[in-house]
């Protein structure tokens, strides 16, 4: 499995003053392999500017659980909320191919941060 990532600020969900900013990352899963297989389950680690670090554990992915077929890919759209304005998630999908293969997909950081925050 690859896994390419894209990631926004959504200023009109955001409350600054209150230390809220919120993130959308939409997520492309493509099975790169020989043989079909099925995303089973998700793992985020979520770090903001402060060392604050959530993790996410679940089934799925927004309420799937995307059997891949060699060269086919699944997009999804989700979402973080972080106290400071620039934080990095990093994660792994476990997944089964259909030869009963069980293996993660590793998800590599990835910014979250405000337009211009960074240098």
């Amino acid at each position: 499995m690859t896994v390419t990532v894209r990631t926004q600020y959504l200023e009109d969900q955001s409350d600054p003053d209150n230390s809220q900013y919120v993130f959308a990352y939409a997520i492309t899963i493509k099975n790169s392999g020989d043989v079909a297989a099925q995303l089973i389950s998700r793992h985020w680690v979520i770090t903001d500017a402060n060392n604050l670090v959530q993790e996410v554990r679940g089934l799925g992915v927004v309420g799937h659980q995307p059997l891949l077929q060699p060269g086919e890919h699944f997009e999804y759209t989700s979402g973080a909320t972080l106290a400071t304005p620039q934080g990095s998630m990093r994660g792994a999908y476990f997944c089964v191919a259909q030869d009963g293969k069980q293996f993660e997909a590793l998800i590599p950081e990835f910014v979250l941060s405000l337009p211009r925050t960074l240098h």
